[in-house]
Protein backbone atom coordinates (compact mmCIF):
# COMPACT_ATOMS: atom_id res chain seq x y z
CA UNK A 1 0.00 0.00 0.00
CA UNK A 2 1.23 3.65 -0.70
CA UNK A 3 0.40 5.72 2.68
CA UNK A 4 0.48 9.59 2.19
CA UNK A 5 1.60 11.47 5.68
CA UNK A 6 0.47 15.13 5.74
CA UNK A 7 0.29 16.95 9.39
CA UNK A 8 0.64 20.00 10.71
CA UNK A 9 3.02 20.61 13.73
CA UNK A 10 2.03 19.55 17.27
CA UNK A 11 2.50 22.81 18.92
CA UNK A 12 4.67 23.33 21.53
CA UNK A 13 6.25 19.91 20.44
CA UNK A 14 6.87 18.71 16.93
CA UNK A 15 7.61 20.50 13.47
CA UNK A 16 5.53 19.44 10.92
CA UNK A 17 8.75 17.88 9.44
CA UNK A 18 9.37 15.77 12.74
CA UNK A 19 6.01 14.98 13.13
CA UNK A 20 5.86 13.77 9.06
CA UNK A 21 9.33 11.50 10.11
CA UNK A 22 7.90 9.87 13.03
CA UNK A 23 4.94 9.00 11.92
CA UNK A 24 6.62 7.32 8.96
CA UNK A 25 9.54 5.52 11.20
CA UNK A 26 6.39 3.79 13.60
CA UNK A 27 4.55 2.90 10.45
CA UNK A 28 7.05 1.11 8.90
CA UNK A 29 7.81 -0.96 12.08
CA UNK A 30 4.72 -2.63 11.48
CA UNK A 31 4.42 -2.15 7.67
CA UNK A 32 7.84 -2.23 6.34
CA UNK A 33 6.55 -2.96 2.41
CA UNK A 34 3.98 0.23 2.24
CA UNK A 35 5.41 3.19 0.53
CA UNK A 36 5.10 6.31 2.82
CA UNK A 37 5.22 10.10 0.94
CA UNK A 38 5.58 12.39 3.19
CA UNK A 39 3.71 15.97 2.59
CA UNK A 40 4.29 17.79 5.74
CA UNK A 41 1.57 20.96 5.97
CA UNK A 42 1.06 23.93 7.58
CA UNK A 43 -1.32 27.17 7.08
CA UNK A 44 -0.10 30.35 7.42
CA UNK A 45 1.10 30.06 11.10
CA UNK A 46 4.24 28.65 12.64
CA UNK A 47 6.03 26.42 10.35
CA UNK A 48 5.02 28.10 7.27
CA UNK A 49 8.44 28.81 6.38
CA UNK A 50 9.97 25.46 7.44
CA UNK A 51 6.95 23.39 5.42
CA UNK A 52 7.92 25.36 2.31
CA UNK A 53 11.35 24.86 2.38
CA UNK A 54 11.27 21.42 2.46
CA UNK A 55 9.56 21.17 -0.74
CA UNK A 56 11.13 24.34 -2.60
CA UNK A 57 14.27 25.03 -1.22
CA UNK A 58 15.18 28.21 -1.63
CA UNK A 59 17.22 30.42 0.23
CA UNK A 60 16.89 31.62 4.12
CA UNK A 61 16.68 35.30 4.98
CA UNK A 62 17.87 36.23 8.77
CA UNK A 63 16.90 39.41 9.97
CA UNK A 64 16.59 40.89 13.75
CA UNK A 65 13.22 42.32 14.48
CA UNK A 66 11.58 43.68 16.92
CA UNK A 67 9.21 41.30 19.22
CA UNK A 68 6.02 42.30 20.16
CA UNK A 69 7.27 44.01 23.20
CA UNK A 70 10.16 45.77 21.58
CA UNK A 71 13.09 43.17 22.19
CA UNK A 72 15.15 41.75 19.54
CA UNK A 73 14.28 38.92 17.60
CA UNK A 74 15.90 36.21 14.66
CA UNK A 75 13.02 36.10 12.21
CA UNK A 76 13.69 33.91 8.95
CA UNK A 77 12.17 34.13 5.66
CA UNK A 78 12.08 31.76 2.84
CA UNK A 79 13.09 33.34 -1.01
CA UNK A 80 12.11 31.40 -3.63
CA UNK A 81 13.13 32.70 -7.29
CA UNK A 82 11.54 36.31 -7.18
CA UNK A 83 9.06 35.46 -4.39
CA UNK A 84 9.77 35.72 -0.65
CA UNK A 85 7.75 33.79 2.51
CA UNK A 86 7.19 35.21 5.84
CA UNK A 87 5.53 34.00 8.49
CA UNK A 88 3.95 37.02 10.98
CA UNK A 89 4.90 34.25 13.98
CA UNK A 90 8.24 34.37 13.33
CA UNK A 91 8.74 37.92 14.73
CA UNK A 92 5.25 38.57 16.70
CA UNK A 93 4.15 34.91 17.71
CA UNK A 94 2.75 33.77 20.95
CA UNK A 95 5.67 31.62 21.43
CA UNK A 96 8.06 34.39 22.13
CA UNK A 97 5.74 35.66 25.13
CA UNK A 98 5.58 33.42 27.65
CA UNK A 99 2.32 33.23 30.24
CA UNK A 100 3.99 36.04 32.67
CA UNK A 101 5.47 38.01 29.58
CA UNK A 102 2.41 39.39 28.00
CA UNK A 103 0.71 42.63 27.63
CA UNK A 104 -1.48 42.18 25.00
CA UNK A 105 -2.97 45.65 25.10
CA UNK A 106 0.14 47.25 24.69
CA UNK A 107 1.74 44.59 22.05
CA UNK A 108 2.84 46.03 18.61
CA UNK A 109 3.15 44.19 15.49
CA UNK A 110 5.69 46.22 14.35
CA UNK A 111 8.32 43.66 13.63
CA UNK A 112 6.00 41.74 10.21
CA UNK A 113 6.68 45.63 9.27
CA UNK A 114 10.65 45.26 9.50
CA UNK A 115 10.36 41.70 7.53
CA UNK A 116 8.39 43.47 5.03
CA UNK A 117 10.56 46.50 4.56
CA UNK A 118 13.49 44.17 4.21
CA UNK A 119 11.75 41.74 1.62
CA UNK A 120 10.84 44.24 -0.78
CA UNK A 121 14.51 45.91 -0.30
CA UNK A 122 15.45 42.32 -1.81
CA UNK A 123 13.93 43.21 -5.54
CA UNK A 124 11.06 40.48 -5.19
CA UNK A 125 7.68 41.08 -7.03
CA UNK A 126 5.93 38.69 -4.71
CA UNK A 127 5.64 38.68 -1.08
CA UNK A 128 3.77 36.19 0.79
CA UNK A 129 2.99 36.47 4.41
CA UNK A 130 1.93 33.43 6.53
CA UNK A 131 -0.80 34.42 9.30
CA UNK A 132 -1.72 32.79 12.45
CA UNK A 133 -0.02 32.13 15.74
CA UNK A 134 0.66 35.69 17.12
CA UNK A 135 0.74 37.29 20.53
CA UNK A 136 -0.47 40.99 18.99
CA UNK A 137 -3.94 42.41 18.66
CA UNK A 138 -3.51 45.95 17.30
CA UNK A 139 -4.97 45.73 14.00
CA UNK A 140 -1.65 45.76 12.51
CA UNK A 141 -0.93 49.39 13.15
CA UNK A 142 2.22 48.78 14.50
CA UNK A 143 3.60 46.66 10.73
CA UNK A 144 1.88 49.94 9.06
CA UNK A 145 4.26 52.26 11.20
CA UNK A 146 7.30 50.26 10.88
CA UNK A 147 6.70 50.42 7.14
CA UNK A 148 6.24 54.29 7.24
CA UNK A 149 2.35 55.24 8.15
CA UNK A 150 1.82 58.04 10.33
CA UNK A 151 -0.73 59.68 12.69
CA UNK A 152 -0.39 62.86 14.80
CA UNK A 153 -3.31 61.39 17.44
CA UNK A 154 -2.21 57.99 17.56
CA UNK A 155 0.91 56.06 18.77
CA UNK A 156 0.65 53.50 15.72
CA UNK A 157 3.54 51.22 17.24
CA UNK A 158 2.03 51.30 20.52
CA UNK A 159 0.04 47.94 20.27
CA UNK A 160 -4.25 48.61 20.45
CA UNK A 161 -4.28 50.80 23.37
CA UNK A 162 -2.07 53.36 21.44
CA UNK A 163 -5.07 53.49 18.76
CA UNK A 164 -7.28 54.87 21.12
CA UNK A 165 -8.63 58.30 20.32
CA UNK A 166 -7.04 58.13 16.71
CA UNK A 167 -8.44 60.62 14.15
CA UNK A 168 -6.22 60.36 11.11
CA UNK A 169 -4.09 58.10 9.43
CA UNK A 170 -1.52 58.57 6.65
CA UNK A 171 -0.60 55.64 4.70
CA UNK A 172 0.98 57.09 1.43
CA UNK A 173 4.89 56.27 2.86
CA UNK A 174 2.97 52.94 3.39
CA UNK A 175 2.03 52.28 0.18
CA UNK A 176 5.51 53.66 -1.66
CA UNK A 177 7.60 51.47 0.80
CA UNK A 178 5.94 48.42 -1.44
CA UNK A 179 4.71 49.69 -4.42
CA UNK A 180 5.55 47.29 -7.30
CA UNK A 181 5.51 44.28 -5.07
CA UNK A 182 2.28 42.04 -4.88
CA UNK A 183 1.31 41.06 -1.53
CA UNK A 184 -0.27 37.89 -0.53
CA UNK A 185 -2.24 37.21 2.75
CA UNK A 186 -2.34 33.28 3.22
CA UNK A 187 -4.83 32.49 6.29
CA UNK A 188 -7.58 30.23 6.50
CA UNK A 189 -9.20 32.14 9.65
CA UNK A 190 -12.27 33.80 8.19
CA UNK A 191 -12.87 36.28 11.27
CA UNK A 192 -13.86 40.14 10.73
CA UNK A 193 -11.78 42.99 12.29
CA UNK A 194 -14.24 43.09 14.85
CA UNK A 195 -17.47 42.58 16.31
CA UNK A 196 -18.79 39.43 17.68
CA UNK A 197 -16.32 37.07 15.50
CA UNK A 198 -13.91 39.66 15.29
CA UNK A 199 -9.83 39.20 16.38
CA UNK A 200 -10.72 40.56 19.48
CA UNK A 201 -13.70 38.21 20.57
CA UNK A 202 -12.26 35.46 18.95
CA UNK A 203 -8.63 35.22 19.62
CA UNK A 204 -8.28 37.24 22.82
CA UNK A 205 -8.41 35.60 25.31
CA UNK A 206 -5.71 33.14 24.23
CA UNK A 207 -3.61 36.04 23.19
CA UNK A 208 -4.05 37.05 27.28
CA UNK A 209 -6.97 39.94 27.12
CA UNK A 210 -9.00 40.10 30.09
CA UNK A 211 -12.39 39.22 29.07
CA UNK A 212 -13.50 42.71 31.19
CA UNK A 213 -11.14 44.20 28.28
CA UNK A 214 -12.44 42.45 25.19
CA UNK A 215 -15.19 45.13 24.36
CA UNK A 216 -12.86 48.12 25.29
CA UNK A 217 -10.13 46.55 23.20
CA UNK A 218 -12.38 45.78 20.07
CA UNK A 219 -13.54 49.76 20.66
CA UNK A 220 -9.68 50.47 20.05
CA UNK A 221 -9.89 48.91 16.34
CA UNK A 222 -12.84 50.14 15.79
CA UNK A 223 -11.70 53.20 16.08
CA UNK A 224 -8.34 52.75 14.13
CA UNK A 225 -10.80 51.33 10.86
CA UNK A 226 -12.83 54.41 11.08
CA UNK A 227 -10.18 56.45 9.46
CA UNK A 228 -7.77 53.49 7.53
CA UNK A 229 -10.80 51.52 6.05
CA UNK A 230 -14.39 50.95 7.55
CA UNK A 231 -15.17 48.32 4.46
CA UNK A 232 -12.49 46.37 4.61
CA UNK A 233 -12.78 46.00 8.27
CA UNK A 234 -15.47 43.30 7.90
CA UNK A 235 -13.97 41.34 5.33
CA UNK A 236 -12.86 37.39 5.60
CA UNK A 237 -9.55 37.32 7.13
CA UNK A 238 -9.09 40.82 8.34
CA UNK A 239 -8.97 39.52 11.80
CA UNK A 240 -6.50 36.86 11.58
CA UNK A 241 -3.53 37.23 13.32
CA UNK A 242 -4.60 40.25 15.30
CA UNK A 243 -5.69 42.14 12.61
CA UNK A 244 -2.66 41.81 10.46
CA UNK A 245 -4.92 40.38 7.62
CA UNK A 246 -6.79 43.80 7.72
CA UNK A 247 -3.57 45.85 7.42
CA UNK A 248 -2.23 43.96 4.68
CA UNK A 249 -5.40 43.99 2.80
CA UNK A 250 -5.31 47.76 3.50
CA UNK A 251 -2.26 48.04 1.51
CA UNK A 252 -3.87 45.97 -1.12
CA UNK A 253 -3.36 42.37 -0.42
CA UNK A 254 -5.45 39.80 -1.22
CA UNK A 255 -6.18 36.93 0.59
CA UNK A 256 -5.21 33.16 -0.08
CA UNK A 257 -6.41 30.31 2.00
CA UNK A 258 -2.53 29.46 3.84
CA UNK A 259 -3.31 25.54 3.50
CA UNK A 260 -4.40 25.55 -0.16
CA UNK A 261 -1.28 27.74 -0.77
CA UNK A 262 0.95 24.99 0.92
CA UNK A 263 -1.16 22.04 -0.77
CA UNK A 264 -0.62 23.56 -4.44
CA UNK A 265 3.05 23.87 -4.30
CA UNK A 266 3.40 20.58 -2.40
CA UNK A 267 1.25 18.93 -4.81
CA UNK A 268 -0.92 17.41 -2.04
CA UNK A 269 -4.21 17.01 -3.87
CA UNK A 270 -1.76 14.20 -6.59
CA UNK A 271 0.01 12.79 -3.91
CA UNK A 272 -3.37 11.79 -2.43
CA UNK A 273 -4.97 10.80 -5.21
CA UNK A 274 -1.71 8.11 -5.95
CA UNK A 275 -2.22 7.18 -1.75
CA UNK A 276 -4.42 4.44 -0.50
CA UNK A 277 -4.49 5.68 2.44
CA UNK A 278 -3.89 9.67 4.26
CA UNK A 279 -2.89 10.16 7.62
CA UNK A 280 -2.59 14.00 8.89
CA UNK A 281 -2.47 14.93 12.42
CA UNK A 282 -1.74 18.20 15.09
CA UNK A 283 -2.01 18.69 18.30
CA UNK A 284 -5.23 19.20 19.30
CA UNK A 285 -8.27 17.26 17.27
CA UNK A 286 -11.25 18.95 18.49
CA UNK A 287 -13.97 20.54 16.44
CA UNK A 288 -12.30 23.91 15.94
CA UNK A 289 -10.41 21.87 13.50
CA UNK A 290 -12.86 22.86 11.01
CA UNK A 291 -11.72 26.59 11.11
CA UNK A 292 -9.17 26.38 8.52
CA UNK A 293 -6.65 24.09 10.62
CA UNK A 294 -4.71 21.52 8.50
CA UNK A 295 -6.65 17.94 9.44
CA UNK A 296 -9.58 19.46 7.63
CA UNK A 297 -7.92 20.99 4.79
CA UNK A 298 -6.10 17.68 4.07
CA UNK A 299 -9.07 15.78 5.16
CA UNK A 300 -11.00 17.59 2.20
CA UNK A 301 -8.84 16.97 -0.60
CA UNK A 302 -8.59 13.20 0.62
CA UNK A 303 -11.77 12.65 0.26
CA UNK A 304 -11.76 14.52 -2.92
CA UNK A 305 -9.55 11.90 -4.10
CA UNK A 306 -12.20 9.43 -2.46
CA UNK A 307 -9.14 7.90 -0.49
CA UNK A 308 -9.76 7.75 3.71
CA UNK A 309 -8.32 10.16 5.81
CA UNK A 310 -7.28 9.21 9.46
CA UNK A 311 -5.78 11.57 11.95
CA UNK A 312 -3.09 11.40 14.96
CA UNK A 313 -3.28 14.08 17.66
CA UNK A 314 -1.92 14.42 20.93
CA UNK A 315 -5.36 14.71 22.19
CA UNK A 316 -8.26 13.85 20.09
CA UNK A 317 -11.59 15.92 21.58
CA UNK A 318 -14.32 14.95 19.20
CA UNK A 319 -16.46 12.67 19.01
CA UNK A 320 -17.03 10.11 15.81
CA UNK A 321 -20.12 11.38 14.63
CA UNK A 322 -18.07 14.70 14.71
CA UNK A 323 -15.08 13.36 13.23
CA UNK A 324 -16.58 12.36 10.27
CA UNK A 325 -18.62 15.82 9.81
CA UNK A 326 -14.73 17.01 9.04
CA UNK A 327 -14.03 14.06 6.92
CA UNK A 328 -12.29 11.85 8.89
CA UNK A 329 -12.20 8.33 9.03
CA UNK A 330 -10.74 7.66 12.43
CA UNK A 331 -8.58 9.63 14.79
CA UNK A 332 -6.07 8.48 17.53
CA UNK A 333 -4.66 10.08 20.52
CA UNK A 334 -1.39 10.42 21.91
CA UNK A 335 -1.96 11.02 25.39
CA UNK A 336 -4.83 7.94 25.16
CA UNK A 337 -2.12 5.65 24.44
CA UNK A 338 0.86 6.95 26.38
CA UNK A 339 -0.02 9.56 28.91
CA UNK A 340 0.13 13.69 29.24
CA UNK A 341 3.96 13.67 30.73
CA UNK A 342 5.61 10.89 27.92
CA UNK A 343 3.66 12.85 25.31
CA UNK A 344 5.10 15.99 25.83
CA UNK A 345 8.84 14.26 26.84
CA UNK A 346 9.28 11.98 24.39
CA UNK A 347 6.58 13.18 21.55
CA UNK A 348 8.83 12.09 18.65
CA UNK A 349 9.50 8.27 20.19
CA UNK A 350 5.42 8.12 21.04
CA UNK A 351 4.29 9.49 18.28
CA UNK A 352 5.92 6.58 16.53
CA UNK A 353 4.63 3.99 18.73
CA UNK A 354 1.08 5.22 18.23
CA UNK A 355 1.65 4.89 14.24
CA UNK A 356 3.10 1.86 14.18
CA UNK A 357 -0.62 0.97 16.40
CA UNK A 358 -2.66 2.41 13.81
CA UNK A 359 -0.65 0.88 11.06
CA UNK A 360 -2.11 -2.41 12.64
CA UNK A 361 -5.30 -1.45 11.41
CA UNK A 362 -4.35 0.50 8.63
CA UNK A 363 -1.51 -0.88 7.12
CA UNK A 364 -0.91 -3.12 4.16
CA UNK A 365 -0.24 -5.96 6.29
CA UNK A 366 -3.39 -5.82 8.26
CA UNK A 367 -5.51 -5.34 4.56
CA UNK A 368 -3.78 -8.63 3.49
CA UNK A 369 -5.06 -10.57 6.41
Amino acid sequence: MRILIAPDKFAGTLSAVQAAEAIAGGWQRTCPEDEVDLIPMADGGPGFVDVLRATLGGDLVVADVDDPYGASTAATMLRVGDTIYLESAEAVGLHLTGPDHRDPEHGSSRGVGQLLLLAATTGVRRIVVGLGGTAVNDGGAGMLHALGATSTTADLAGGPAGLAGIADLDLAMARQALAGVELIAACDVDSPLTGLFGATKAFGPQKGIQEDRLIVVDGWLGEFAAVADRKLAAAKGAGAAGGLGYALMVLGATRQSGIGLVAAVTGLADAAAAADVVVTGEGAFDFSSRAGKVPYGVAEIANAALRPCIALAGRVLVGSREMRALGIESAYSLVDLVGEERALTEPADALAELAARVARTWGGRAMRE
